[in-house]
């Protein structure tokens, strides 16, 4: 069994449920430690359900002379695990079968995690003398609220003047077969719950009352065709979604006295969040509604073109898998959009993503040792 399917393993076994961490990043400190990394444990939220974080730095020979700093981002936690009588094993305990391991986190993220501690723990013992830095940005609120994970740390290392050049997170990028696809960027998420007021009364009487519904409804048709815009080469166009719609009081027989929507943007570099919000707010008013709104930013597009760390990531990948990989920016979001904002290049590559999130999730065994081996020839292409 290789050093990496071992630390996979005790990664999956420790219960890691979003907000709690369950002791991996522990024992990824634990081992980093060992390789010579600074360590330091950053921890926000509640004091009931605390938001660990981990920053672990190597500085390397000619760090202060601006060789790049590449930081390995990803999370710990992982989702609840559902129904577990439907689970063919417990999703806490690591298993085999037919050449896959399951578990929860199996492919969300921890294989990453294992596969690029080990990828660094052998570059620095080959490479006493690397140029820049290794380091690593990790959670336990990635799939939660992300509110005291990375943009905290994010937020920290700007406190600290610490610069970060280069930034690969492991969420799972890959479609079929490990390496061929990148995730160079992500759209935006804009989200809103709408309140649009009538007045309640009983039906038989609707001239007494004000629908709500009746009278949303040539706006939100309105809504759902809007072409918000074209998109660009890197980013297919904006779409608005509905994602719930509620009213009435539980009696058919009264008109209710208020609708509420959620919906959510998903959105490209042609559009800003308040150019989407002054087109929502221009089109409801057009429509004589009393409504209100509130808004919330889950995260800004963000977008990282071919440059050192897509060569670096990309030839890589060539060498270990043989595959020419393919850019994309399709998905859902990631905290990727926090590191953005400090680090000007930032991509997303880890193992296949067709059981994340679902019973019985699960990764090729056959793939874990090649994507360390992806996140070591990574290392040697940028900092040697």
């Amino acid at each position: 069994m290789s050093d990496t399917l071992r630390l996979v393993e005790a990664l999956i076994a420790r219960d890691s449920v979003t907000p709690h961490d369950g002791g991996c990043q522990d024992l990824m400190a634990e081992r980093l430690k060992a390789a010579g990394f600074e360590c330091t444990t950053l921890s926000y939220g509640p004091a009931d359900a605390p938001v660990t974080n981990l920053w672990a730095i190597k500085r390397g020979h000619g760090h202060a002379t601006g060789s790049p700093t590449l930081v390995f981002a990803g999370h710990t936690d992982v989702v609840p695990t559902g129904p577990l009588e439907q689970w063919s094993s417990p999703p806490f305990v690591p298993t085999h079968r037919e050449g896959m391991l399951y578990g929860r986190g199996a492919a969300d993220m921890k294989t990453s995690l294992a596969a690029m501690v080990v990828a660094s723990e052998t570059f620095v013992a080959a490479h006493p003398k690397h140029a820049g830095s290794v380091a690593f940005l990790i959670t336990s609120d990635e799939e939660g609220p992300s509110v005291d994970g990375t943009v905290k740390v994010c937020e920290w290392l700007q406190q600290q003047g610490e610069r970060i050049d280069c930034c690969i997170v492991g969420e799972p990028t890959s479609v079929k077969s490990l390496g061929d696809m990148i995730k160079n960027g992500r759209r935006g998420s804009l989200s809103g719950k709408l309140r649009i007021q009538g007045v309640q009364g009983h039906i038989a009487y609707p001239h007494l009352a004000r629908n709500p519904i009746h009278q949303s409804a040539p706006a939100l048709a309105e809504l759902v065709t809007i072409e918000w815009d074209q998109g660009n080469d890197h980013f297919p166009p904006t779409s608005w979604q509905m994602s719930n719609i509620h009213a009435g009081t539980g009696a058919n027989n009264v008109i209710p006295g208020e609708l509420v929507i959620d919906f959510n943007f998903r959105f490209s570099t042609e559009s800003t969040p308040d150019a989407l919000k002054a087109r929502v707010h221009e089109l409801l008013g057009r429509h004589g509604l009393e409504y209100t709104i509130d808004w919330v930013l889950g995260g800004r597009p963000f977008l990282t073109r071919p440059g050192s760390l897509i060569e670096a990531l990309s030839g890589a990948i060539q060498q270990t898998t043989g595959l020419t990989t393919e850019l994309s920016t399709t998905g859902g979001t990631s905290d990727g959009r926090f590191i953005a904002q400090i680090c000007p290049q930032v991509v997303e590559f880890g193992p296949v993503n067709a059981t994340i999130h679902k019973i019985d999730e699960h990764v090729a065994v056959d793939a874990i040792e090649p994507l360390k081996d992806i996140y070591l020839r990574t290392l040697e292409r940028l900092l040697t």
